[in-house]
């Protein structure tokens, strides 16, 4: 970290390291309110990055609060207003709860859909300098007043801000300098995550984002735009021998062809890219402010992308730190650094709060463990009772939690309704029950230990 001593450097109300999600909204709700913001970021738009990318409709809420919603929906991906899962051959199908009266999901590239949000902070007159690299922080005494980059032309420059918002994802710089890269708590992910897009002849299915589950192999299909389908498929990481170098190929093919619903919903389909590849996954949540910077998006928190939460997250939590940024920083008569530092630190703690118990909740999906009797048993509550269906669709979509899927007052009735079921023994059934009071008691231990870490 660089220190004083800063010749002719710009000047800015706040400073964005990296342009994607998180650092898009949060330029929006700055620029938006008529503070002078840079944004920097190392590629050149539109530009693609390892993603996902399904939207749900939570999502599209944040996009729509953005101003950003008619920019993604030109890129011509389907509106997705229904979700099915299917564990082995148990499915459910159902809507979800509308978000500001948006009832559908989305899925769309991210060449498309970063450029989209870069394009409306650039109308708000954001400055998004591309093709910019930063290489290091500037600091007064303790705290961070901006950042050292490269710009386009490889020049070295300088601009310095009463907030260095680092948005440069799980490899962020801005975390590394300011030493908060060592997570507060984290979990390594029993999963590995592998995806190609296909053609989609099946008109009749381009509105229904699924995923399906055989032992400890995940697949989705998500009709997206280009006429396409985005496939993922998520092993368990004890096969990731079988996907390296050259035999990637064959081994997601093998995967999808092992999901007998995912393979039926791809006959007549074509796969027209690479395998892409992300490994090695581990959820976090970093400390995310301190004097002078705050860390939004990936650089401060990440879960596995079995649940596709990242850039709802990035958005939405973007989005809250410029508003509450952005009052004290158009202060007439200048920021005070404690009040920048006391909104960065309350707005950490509310995403804490928020994304705790989603973040848990995608870590138990993303073991790669097969299913237990009490989640077959939850697959056919949801199949019997659209009502049911309804929560699950929802805690994706972030309308209600995870725990809602099951309180202890539905849980005696699951107990008996999976002790009934043939291919579940009583025992099975006792030490699943067992499982899941462990796992409860061991996610509030974790939630009282990020707690205690924060406010370390």
């Amino acid at each position: 970290m660089s220190h004083t001593g800063v010749n002719a450097a710009e000047e800015f109300d706040a400073i964005i390291v990296g342009a994607r999600c998180a650092g898009s909204a949060t330029a929006i709700a700055l620029a938006g309110r008529g503070l002078h913001v840079l944004v920097i970021d190392s590629a050149r738009f539109p530009s693609d990055t390892l993603s996902t990318h399904l939207l749900w409709p939570s999502t599209m809420a944040e996009i729509h609060a953005l101003g950003a919603l008619p920019a993604v929906e030109e890129a011509g991906a389907p509106r997705l207003p229904i979700a099915e899962a299917i564990l082995d051959e148990t499915g459910w199908r159902t809507g979800y709860s509308p978000v500001s009266g948006i009832d559908y999901g989305m899925c769309l590239r991210r060449s498309h859909l970063d450029d989209a949000l870069i394009r409306t902070a650039s109308s708000l007159e954001a400055d998004i300098r591309q093709q910019c690299r930063a290489t290091g922080l500037i600091s007064d005494d303790g705290r961070v007043t901006g950042i050292r980059y490269t710009d386009a032309d490889d020049h070295e420059r300088a601009a310095i801000a009463p907030i260095v918002i680092g948005a440069d994802g799980r490899k962020s710089l801005v975390a590394r300098e300011v030493g908060a890269k060592t997570p507060l708590i984290s979990s390594r992910s029993g999963r590995s995550c592998y995806f190609a897009y296909w053609t989609d002849p099946r008109d009749d299915l381009r509105h229904i984002a699924s995923q399906w589950r055989v032992d400890g192999l995940l697949g989705t299909a998500f009709p997206c735009d280009a006429g396409q389908t985005l496939c993922l498929l998520q092993p368990p990481v004890e096969f990731d021998d079988e996907f390296h170098g050259r035999k990637v190929t064959d081994a997601y093919r093998e995967g999808v062809a092992a999901l007998p619903g995912l393979a039926r919903r791809l006959e007549g389909a074509e796969m027209v890219s690479r395998v892409r590849a992300c490994t090695g996954i581990e959820s976090y949540f970093r400390r995310s402010s301190g004097p002078g910077w705050a860390l939004p998006g990936d650089a401060g928190h990440f879960k596995d992308p079995v649940t596709a939460q990242g850039i709802r997250d990035g958005y939405r939590y973007g989005r809250l730190l410029g508003e509450r940024l952005a009052p004290i920083l158009g202060s007439r008569g200048g920021p005070d650094p404690g009040a920048v530092d006391a909104a960065t630190a309350e707005w950490a703690a509310r995403r804490e709060q928020d994304c705790v118990e989603i973040y848990q909740w995608t870590n138990v999906l993303a073991s790669g463990s097969p299913p237990s009797p009490l989640e077959y048993e939850v697959y056919h509550r949801a199949r019997d009772h659209p009502e049911y269906a309804q929560i699950l669709s929802d805690i994706y979509n972030r309308v209600q939690a995870p725990s809602s899927m099951l309180p202890l007052t539905a849980l005696p009735s699951l107990i008996l309704g999976a002790l009934r079921q043939p291919a579940s023994s009583t025992r099975e059934v006792v030490a699943d029950v067992r499982t899941q009071v462990r796992r409860i008691r061991d996610d509030r231990n974790e939630r009282r230990a990020l707690v205690r870490a924060s406010a370390g």
